[in-house]
């Protein structure tokens, strides 16, 4: 798998390698064959008027959701985001993929293959026992490795379940491989930003003095409705901005309405933009109430308004603040330069590991790509997972509570 230059020809609320009129009119006639039946504006089902479409896919494989949801500043990124969710999900499932099933002592035989203790599994995990694998590639290291598949489809059948649940952190498609790849890269280091960020409940300072025009009428169509929104820093030390949308709806205290936005992006605006427009999404996503994974939500409306933001107290409390022309950005006007900046800084971590597994269907041709890598967190989306990162971080927290 070798990464070719990619040139950035849109750069506006997003950036794509084509125009959005172009990625629609690629992504549209794929719709059928990705199982979605219905592609539906529903911004109008709220009062702040950022666009949100949702996308119906009721074929979806049993231990998936069939109702995804899509945002964008504009309704054409909003509709794009939504029916490229759709095909990102249809290409994840195994379908008719070729899977290994074998011991991990039988696969380093074989070749290059991946720990699957390096994935971080829940405490008591078993690996000595057959498994199932799929090829990847490690774009770090330049070289071909059996992945636990587990880790790279979603859902799993029974048969190649593992020792932990599958989830799509890292998923992710676009025009080219190279743009699918830097969207699951900026992903992967979203959810552990976020993941510290729950482990040490240090919120980060809030962004003030945004003078972009496109991120001030966001804000200021939630002001206009009653609902006070923070942008908050939460880059970890890999260095990727990492913005958090902070929301409360102070108008209706309805608290499935307290809801937190997170965007990572080389470029500082973009990472902002899709906080922001993140919050939006998910305040939809209560209000619409197709979703099936709305748990905690649900737990947040039976608390009540008060308890619920006293228990997250620590997403509002002041953490000073950081002006937003000091946020650095380290994009360029190319995916391929933007994805070696991220992988360089991930090194310089000691994460020296990215591996891509390319789940891109035939019968669809859009770009769809998981990426893995080794040692970053998911804490925030799956709590019985817990890896250095977020230990150290814990530790971290724990030393400097102390008198």
């Amino acid at each position: 798998m070798q990464l070719q230059s990619c040139k950035k020809t849109y750069n506006n609320e997003t950036q794509r390698a084509v125009p959005l009129e172009e990625t629609l009119a690629r992504i549209e006639p794929k719709v059928a064959a990705a199982g979605i039946t219905r592609v539906a504006d529903i911004t109008s089902l709220d009062r702040i008027g950022i666009p949100v479409f949702s996308c119906i896919r009721p074929t979806a494989e049993a231990g998936a959701i069939t109702v995804y949801n899509g945002k964008g500043a504009t309704v054409e990124e909003s509709r794009i985001s939504a029916i490229m969710e759709g095909i990102e999900r249809y290409s994840a499932e195994v379908h008719d993929r070729e899977i290994r099933v074998a011991l991990y002592d039988e696969m380093k035989m074989e070749g290059n293959v991946l720990d699957p203790h390096d994935l971080i599994l829940p405490e008591g995990a078993q690996t000595d026992r057959f498994m199932s694998w799929c090829r990847g590639y490690d774009i770090a290291r330049g070289e071909d490795l059996w992945v636990p598949a587990y880790a790279v489809f979603h859902p799993v059948p029974f048969q190649y379940r593992g020792p932990m649940r599958t989830n799509t952190n890292g998923l992710a498609s676009g025009n080219t491989r190279e743009e699918a790849i830097f969207h699951a890269l900026s992903e992967v280091v979203e959810r552990d930003a976020w993941s510290l960020v729950e482990t040490t409940r240090n919120t980060g300072p809030a962004v003030i003095d945004i003078d972009d025009p496109t991120i001030r009428d966001m804000q200021k169509k939630f002001a206009d409705a009653g609902v006070e929104v923070t942008v908050r820093d939460i880059t970890s030390d890999i260095g990727i901005p990492t913005m958090a949308a902070v929301a409360d709806d102070v108008l209706t205290k309805d608290p499935m309405l307290l809801t937190i936005g997170i965007g990572t992006h080389t470029s500082a605006r973009i990472a902002v933009m899709r906080a922001l427009t993140e919050v939006a999404q998910s305040r939809l996503t209560q209000i619409h109430g197709a979703r099936e994974d709305t748990t905690l939500a649900e737990m947040r409306k039976r608390m009540g308004y008060e308890r619920a933001k006293r228990i997250n107290g620590y997403w509002y409390r002041d953490n000073g603040t950081i002006p937003y022309k000091d946020v650095t950005s380290s994009d360029s006007d190319d995916f391929k330069k933007d994805i070696e900046f991220v992988v360089e800084s991930l090194k310089k971590q000691g994460l020296d590991r990215v591996i891509v597994v390319d789940l891109t269907r035939e019968e669809i041709g859009i770009p769809v790509v998981r990426v893995i890598v080794p040692g970053l967190e998911v804490f925030a989306m799956d709590p019985e997972r817990k890896g250095e990162r977020v230990k150290n971080a814990a530790d971290h927290r724990l030393s400097r509570a102390k008198p």
